[in-house]
């Protein structure tokens, strides 16, 4: 039950897959689309009271793309009904998890598809404006989205709900939905305390305390939340094939409880780098074997699902890819981005090159965080170069159990899950760098995507060179 796809063009289709997301070819046009069956699930949508919408994709049992798995028609009906006087759709197309590449392949294989899932969630919380945030470096997204915007817009088919597309920074926090939001405001990409369904765009009233502040324009009462709906990009283009087909349709793939599709992405000690489209539930093995599996003369010792969750080991490559499946496996599936390492891979190093990643990406604003990332990436330096004792493994335990204090986000909840985890499923290699050197001295990139395209994955190598400040190092 297997789809693969090159972004900019796509792979022959096995038969056996549903492959309809990111369909035989890219879309190319508004007309094109529209003679696909496009546009079909926003007419419907809008024939439908917003509650209706949010019934049936509740029925349907999507789940977030992003990552956490929430369940879309709660999120959905969270916003609609959490008051306050404008509502806001927004698309999270700020993809920066290391190995994945999905919510990229969606929007060039298919922006059209992703607009009108946007559009028929706007309709759903009945949202005043909606968004489509990238990074402004994403250019063959920003085109095929400009374009289709542009399309749809000279046809009318917005309905009075305008859409902005918005860029933003290189960094990972950009694609946290808090920081999100302060993106699309002008400012930088630092978490809030509260969620978006709570303090959504454009508010003035304050998070934390106590503080005066001039209602919002228009607003001639009290402040309001602004309750606005943050969506990932994989999770609204699954939209409008669930309006247009109907709930009961998509729950013909996947399992009960994770229906539908998902799109994965697997790079690293792979034969064959690339983007497929999955039923859920699928085996991990499977998806790696129509990859071309592992690289001659070596095998598989461990998969990471982006830099979120807990290592799966090599005994563990049965696991089914859904979320309860994941979860029973003791991790998550996160957003389906799977970096691959085989035999040659060193685990300290691994663990280094990950606590080092979420160390240089941490905001700052929770000190528990940065100080814990940090301590953590130099001892694990430490041990990497065969300078490392008892003291610093005791350090990374200790720092472990105190970095998520206060924190805003997510980020050191996943220092805490990845390190541990490979702390605890590979002892042997930490131990051996007690005694000396690393045995296996290969330098382990972050997996953070640039481009993936016909088998080749290019990886941000500028990224080795980010500071805890953000800045790059000359050179």
């Amino acid at each position: 039950m297997l789809r693969a796809s090159s972004p900019g063009g796509v792979a022959p289709r096995d038969p056996l897959s549903p492959g309809f997301l990111l369909g035989e070819r890219p879309v190319a046009s508004l007309e094109e689309y529209r003679a696909l069956g496009g546009w079909r699930g926003l007419d419907k949508a809008r024939s439908m009271a917003p509650a209706a919408v949010i019934a049936e994709i509740s029925a349907s049992g999507l789940r977030g793309r992003g990552g956490a798995g929430f369940p879309t028609g709660t999120k959905w009906a969270s916003v609609r009904e959490g008051g306050g006087r404008h509502h806001y759709a927004v698309c999270n197309g700020a993809e920066g998890e290391p190995a994945t590449f999905k919510d990229r392949a969606l929007m060039r294989a298919n922006p059209y598809q992703v607009i009108e899932g946007l559009l028929i969630a706007a309709h759903a919380v009945e949202a005043i404006e909606a968004y489509l945030a990238i990074k402004a470096s994403f250019t063959p997204e920003r085109d095929a989205l400009t374009r289709a915007l542009a399309e749809i817009g000279a046809e009318g088919l917005t309905d009075d709900v305008p859409v902005f597309l918005v860029t933003g920074p290189e960094e990972y926090l950009f694609g946290e939905e808090k920081a999100l939001l302060e993106v699309i405001e002008g400012n930088d990409p630092l978490p809030r305390w509260l969620p978006p369904y709570l303090h959504g765009l454009f508010v003035t009233d304050p998070q934390l305390g106590w503080a005066a502040h001039e209602n919002e324009p228009g607003h001639d009462e009290g402040h309001e939340a602004n309750p606005t709906l943050v969506n990932n990009v994989e999770t609204l283009a699954n939209v409008p094939h669930i309006l247009a087909k109907g709930s009961a349709w998509f729950r013909t793939m996947g399992t009960a409880a994770s229906p539908g599709t998902v799109v994965c992405t697997v790079v690293g000690d792979i034969a064959v780098p690339q983007v497929l489209e999955v039923e859920l539930g699928t085996p991990l093995q499977e998806v790696l074997e129509s990859c071309g599996g592992s690289l001659p003369g070596r095998s598989f010792q461990a998969v990471l699902s982006g830099v979120s969750n807990p290592v799966l080991t090599a005994d563990q490559l049965s696991t089914p890819l859904s979320y309860e499946g994941m979860e029973a496996a003791g991790t998550g599936l996160g957003a389906a981005g799977f970096a691959v390492y085989d035999d040659t891979a060193c685990m300290v190093e691994l663990a280094r090159s990950v606590s080092r990643f979420l160390y240089v990406e941490s905001c700052g604003q929770c000190v528990p965080c940065k100080f814990g990332t940090g301590e953590i990436t130099e001892a694990l330096d430490r041990l990497r170069s065969g300078r490392g004792t008892n003291e610093d493994l005791d350090r990374i335990q200790s720092r472990l159990t105190i970095v998520t204090d206060g924190n805003r986000c997510f980020l050191p909840v996943e220092e805490r899950r990845v390190i541990a985890s490979l702390l605890l499923a590979f002892p042997e290699d930490f131990a051996l760098h007690l005694e000396g050197p690393c045995p296996r001295p290969r330098e382990l990139p972050i997996p953070k995507i640039v481009d993936l395209e016909d088998g080749k994955v290019v990886y941000d190598l500028k990224q080795a060179t980010k500071l805890p400040d953000w800045t790059y190092a000359e050179g």
